[in-house]
């Protein structure tokens, strides 16, 4: 699972003033610094810009996501104060001068609040990226756009094809949660590029779309569930199925973490599918992935049992009344009455009190939406059980997120309950989520490791595709 917002947090004020005001024309220029949140850490660069009517401009970039150039709002500058207003990601921050050079202050997004420092000068990391295929390529690139006829809007995407002549097996390649661009760019690292490299290197063409309302694709994401964005990854095989150079008895599916959510959805309904890919895909609800990734991730940073203990208390009850409560309005109503039932009988200071319940109700934005009901309640094998084409179902034994114990036996075990036997499931040693070799699996090595996607990993997709295919 990868569903976090693009940036995290919002600020307060946390050191003195100096009595020296300073002006504008101070802040001009780049500042950067890194957000430390609990699962990542992330690097947050500001530039300002100074207008001829001395009016303060700003764009954020978050490298490590890939995301650059991202306009904000209102700037403020009064009393050696800075105030950004950020709303493309419902953020803010809010700091004061602690040198000529330094700022301190609060990043928030969504009510969730960092403390972010931020240095003039100061230039973002460069990592380096060794896998990342560049040009001239040895196969051919198009730029392609194609229609979700259910909900009327375009979308847009890579198709690369092999040198030689067609028509080639072709595979749809889906992104996991949250919205991603076509190479599901993550801590800049572009996995969905990778392996469309080196898929089609290998004789199989490959489609990677921008998710809806992403890069060039249009479409809505707000109210789109899980079942939404199968639409989207049918629309791309629809594609695929009246194109010259495909063969469409040929066309499958790969689907990462939420994508192999999606790909089975699909394949469900639609016969013309021809093989599966499973790239850390989920074979249990929601609800119990969330709750064993958040157990996980707490235990890999040395959380105490405790604290552990009761966040999935906590959680696991507010998803049940998420899931029970279809009312938007009244769930956040209903969640904070049970909540505060529970702190009162804790003994907590009226300080504590108010603190546990901010972090709750901050909680409660970030949950209360479609895309999550659907997630938590959905479950897997509802649509694995219905899927007849082969499954090649992989998962990293380091990962975090979407834990091999609990679905890969679940994927196999559905597919099996429908009468499917062409499955074959795979635990890589050493693996995180993003299929690359870490140490711990954690999140926070994701944008320190060089490696994007693991070479015997891709070989093993490959040499599944082209034997399933019947390829020569």
């Amino acid at each position: 699972m990868k569903r976090t917002a693009l940036l995290i947090g919002l600020f307060i004020i946390t050191g003195m003033l100096l009595s020296g005001q300073r002006t504008s024309r101070d802040l001009e220029g780049a500042w950067s610094g890194k957000l430390k949140t609990p699962s990542v850490e992330l690097q947050i660069v500001f530039r300002f810009t100074i207008t001829e009517a001395d009016s303060i401009k700003a764009v954020l970039d978050s490298p490590d996501q890939g995301a650059f150039d991202i306009p904000c709002g209102e700037v403020t500058f009064q009393e050696d104060t800075l105030f950004v207003d950020i709303p493309i990601v419902q953020g803010s921050y809010r700091g004061g001068f602690g040198s000529d050079t330094l700022i301190s202050g609060t990043f928030t997004q969504m009510g969730i609040k960092y403390k972010l420092s931020i240095t003039k000068g100061a230039k973002p990391v460069v990592y380096n990226r060794p896998q990342e295929p560049t040009p001239p390529y040895p196969y051919r690139e198009e730029e392609v756009t194609f229609m979700n006829t259910v909900e009327n809007f375009s979308m847009a995407g890579t198709l690369t094809l092999p040198q030689g002549e067609g028509p080639f097996p072709a595979v749809v390649l889906i992104s996991g949660s949250g919205q991603q661009d076509r190479d599901e760019t993550l801590f800049m690292h572009k996995p969905f590029k990778v392996l469309a490299d080196h898929l089609t290197r290998n004789g199989i063409a490959v489609l990677r779309y921008d998710d809806r309302g992403m890069g060039k694709s249009k479409g809505n994401a707000l109210k789109a569930t899980s079942l939404s964005f199968a639409d989207d990854a049918e629309a791309a095989v629809t594609y695929l199925m009246e194109h010259p150079e495909i063969n469409v008895s040929k066309i499958g599916l790969a689907g990462h973490s939420e994508g192999g959510l999606i790909a089975p959805i699909v394949a469900s309904r639609n016969r013309n599918i021809a093989f599966i890919v499973s790239l850390a895909g989920t074979g249990v609800t929601g609800y119990d992935i969330i709750l064993r990734q958040t157990a996980d991730i707490m235990k890999a940073s040395e959380t105490a049992q405790a604290e552990i203990d009761e966040t999935l208390a906590v959680n696991g009850q507010l998803f049940r009344m998420l899931v029970d409560e279809p009312d938007q309005r009244k769930f956040p109503k209903d969640a904070m009455e049970w909540y505060g039932r529970e702190l009162d009988k804790k003994g907590l200071t009226q300080e504590e009190r108010q603190q546990k319940m901010a972090e709750f109700t901050r909680g409660l934005l970030s949950v209360n939406n479609p895309w999550m009901r659907c997630f938590l309640a959905t479950d897997p094998a509802l649509f694995w059980s219905q899927v007849k084409c082969p499954v090649l179902a992989l998962n990293g034994d380091k990962d975090l997120q979407v834990s091999h114990e609990v679905n890969l036996p679940a994927i196999r075990s559905a597919l099996r309950s429908g009468g499917n036997r062409k499955v074959k499931t795979v635990i890589l040693p050493g693996l995180n989520h993003l299929f690359q070799h870490s140490e711990t699996g954690s999140p926070n090595e994701y944008v320190t490791i060089e490696e994007t996607f693991s070479p015997e990993a891709m070989e093993l997709i490959t040499s599944w595709i082209r034997k399933t295919m019947k390829m020569r």
